[in-house]
């Protein structure tokens, strides 16, 4: 079971404009096939599906708290692709055309479809499939797959972080190329642990260091790169046997933090869209919910 905190991984900014084709863009990270829902569900059917738990406690525990964060990650992306939407289109009678502007985005189906949020779709509009998750129930072969789509996924964050200037989206893909670092090296030094095999020499993938994105120094100026979370109150604590020892990049040591991050932001509260019809309620419906949830309420 996960248990569920009302925040999201990092505090995002406030978006100071649109950009529904940057949008677009970010859905890759969420619903490609190396984006935050493959990371998420092929982590956790192999967590499901992981055999000899017990002997093998130190690498089940490592995929199964690094599933719970992934939840996060997809979490933080559907966001940010509905802040980085935000004031896309204006209020107004039907007949003005408010949402004029949609038609010459690339992803209509942001606005005919999601009432300008995010969908489970790639950079193309094109769904996720299960056919992206892969549970070999082979340990080894696991690991590096795991490494190879994390690799993946921090290649596609490079790309759309130059793509857009955005500032929330530049903000997530900074703090996930941190985080997805994390995962290499831990996927990494799982591998060397499991067949002597020293994987961390081909770091980074690609060839070049999270340094170079401005978004990233803070994060990795906290430590943020050398912590790896249980995600959990008591379970999950066999991770020290692999996360430990140095950062293979900077020499810095690595450290197990028992729980959750020490620091989260808000979820962000979405304005309505009346253009949208979203949510649909006015106030006069609104009050009446309210005397509902108040007599219901025994008040």
């Amino acid at each position: 079971m996960i248990k569920r905190f009302n925040r999201l991984a990092i505090e995002l900014p406030k978006p100071d404009k649109p950009d529904a084709n940057a949008a677009a863009a970010v859905q890759e990270l969420l619903g490609g096939r190396f984006g935050e829902m493959s990371t998420l569900n092929n982590y956790m059917y192999q967590s499901f599906n992981f055999r000899n738990k017990k002997k093998l406690k130190p690498f089940y525990d490592l995929v199964a708290s690094i599933t719970a964060e992934e939840f996060g990650h997809v979490e933080l992306v559907a966001n940010t692709i509905n802040l980085v939407l935000t004031g896309s289109t204006f209020p107004g009678d039907p007949d003005t055309t408010p949402m004029r502007d949609a038609v010459d985005k690339r992803n209509t189906q942001h606005f005919i479809f999601a009432a300008q949020n995010s969908m489970p779709v790639d950079s193309m509009g094109k769904p996720w499939n299960g056919d992206y998750v892969f549970t070999s129930g082979n340990l080894i072969l696991d690991l590096l797959h795991n490494f190879f789509l994390e690799c993946g996924a921090r290649t596609h964050k490079m790309r759309v972080y130059e793509m857009t200037s955005h500032p929330v989206a530049r903000e997530m893909i900074g703090y996930l190329l941190v985080r997805g670092g994390v995962h290499i090296v831990a996927y990494a030094k799982a591998l060397e642990v499991a067949t002597g095999v020293d994987v961390t020499k081909m770091l980074p993938v690609p060839n070049l260091s999270n340094s170079a994105f401005e978004t990233t120094r803070k994060f990795e100026a906290q430590g943020i790169h050398r912590k790896l979370y249980t995600f959990s109150d008591t379970d999950y604590q066999d991770i020290r046997y692999i996360w430990k020892g140095e950062h293979p990049e900077d020499g810095q040591p690595l450290e197990v933090i028992e729980g959750i991050p020490e620091h989260t932001g808000p979820v962000p509260d979405l304005e309505e869209v009346p253009e949208e019809f979203a949510p649909g309620i006015s106030m006069e419906d609104f009050m009446k919910i309210a005397q509902r949830l108040q007599r219901s309420a025994g008040l």
